[in-house]
């Protein structure tokens, strides 16, 4: 088939392509080469054998002009940030898919499904259990408390300290522009496609590593943030009490997730977690990469908070189970596999994650707990 891969030149986008070619499939990028996640153009990962159309899905023209001839698309492409350019966020990721599919229709297109990226972030907080009152879904931490050092889930009703629980794809409460953004890009596809008779599925990604993941962008994630400080022997510096929980996949698991949304019809108009299955805290994934890149240096436990994080975020992936589907490769082999693949950039030791962190601290995103 002809597919077409929007954001194909950034992290799962480019191992998307590779598995597309490898497949037999013709495939065709689009992407618009952010500055900030690709300062030097076109990666040079790019296959050859893949089309490289220069666009962004902003832009009514450049979609015209991408979707020429296209049986498939995986929409990758996607605006990620921590700061407070709101429009920015819904021009992207929100008006984007509306414009995707309004070319379709309006144009008679006969694209035979649509694989989309969502992501996590669409269940805020998730799901808690309280002892006496049961599940609940959690508003996000307010200001006040986060300042205080109080960093766990209270039970609404009584108080008392709630657990975590994992959170299945009924539990929606998004709470940041990126999360709602991605929520609005959800409810386009699945309901317009529906009307329309394109079938699209949501695929809502867990926190992913592995190399590509650009250590210019500052939303890559603490692999890239801490991996450059302990390249520059600096110890990782961790937010809160670095006890928070969060699950963490694979590239590879992704693109596997994706390949199978295309041949399974099971998946049509459905979205899905794509997560690792396990719970891991921040302060557990810094002693894993600090023991793969040979460092004995502890993290720095900062008394800091990042406003808008979400304390505890772990997906359950049962669903996608359901259609064959698990991840296989290990959070250690994860690490292992990134850190040889930042090694081998010449710029990595540079101090992009500086500049993002004084960034983030003007923006007041960054903050410091004071205990009473």
């Amino acid at each position: 088939m002809h597919i077409l891969v929007t954001g194909g030149a950034g992290f799962i986008g480019s191992h998307t392509v590779d598995a597309l070619l490898k497949k037999g499939h013709r495939v065709r990028i689009l992407d618009n080469l952010q500055p900030r996640v690709h300062p030097k153009g076109i990666p040079s990962y790019i296959p050859p054998d893949a089309e490289f159309v220069k666009g962004d899905v902003r832009e009514r023209v450049d979609w015209e002009k991408a979707l020429k001839g296209i049986e498939v698309v995986y929409h990758l492409a996607a605006y990620q940030d921590y700061m407070t350019d709101f429009s920015t966020f819904f021009h992207v990721n929100a008006v984007s898919p509306a414009l995707l599919l309004e070319i379709i229709v309006a144009k008679g297109i006969p694209v035979k499904k649509i694989i989309f990226a969502s992501s996590q972030a669409v269940y805020g907080e998730g799901k808690y259990r309280c002892g006496t009152h049961g599940d609940f879904f959690p508003a996000p931490r307010p200001l006040a408390q986060l300042e205080r050092a109080e960093w766990e889930m209270r039970c609404p009703a009584c108080n008392s300290e709630a657990t975590w629980q994992f959170t299945d794809e009924t539990a929606l409460s998004p709470h940041t522009s990126y999360a709602i953004s991605k929520y609005t890009s959800e409810l386009a596809f699945i309901n317009l496609g529906r009307r329309y008779g394109i079938p699209t599925v949501g695929l809502r990604y867990s926190i992913t590593h592995g190399p590509r993941n650009s250590f210019y962008n500052a939303y890559s994630g603490i692999c890239r943030i801490f991996s450059q400080r302990l390249m520059n022997d600096q110890a990782p510096v961790v937010f809160e009490d670095g006890l928070q929980k969060r699950d963490y996949i694979n590239v590879g698991d992704i693109v596997r997730a994706n390949l199978l949304a295309l041949d399974e019809p099971r998946a049509d108009w459905e979205v899905f977690n794509v997560g690792g299955g396990k719970a891991v805290s921040v302060i557990e994934f810094a002693h894993i990469l600090s023991r793969a890149m040979g460092k004995e240096i502890q993290p720095l436990i900062s008394g800091e908070f990042r406003f808008g994080d979400t304390r505890h975020t772990v997906s359950d992936i049962s669903k996608l189970k359901r259609l064959g589907w698990e991840p296989r490769v290990p959070l250690e082999e994860t690490v292992r596999s990134y850190v040889e693949w930042l090694s081998g950039q010449g710029d990595a030791r540079g101090g992009f994650y500086q500049d993002a962190d004084q960034e983030m601290r003007r923006g007041k995103i960054i903050m410091k707990a004071h205990r009473p």
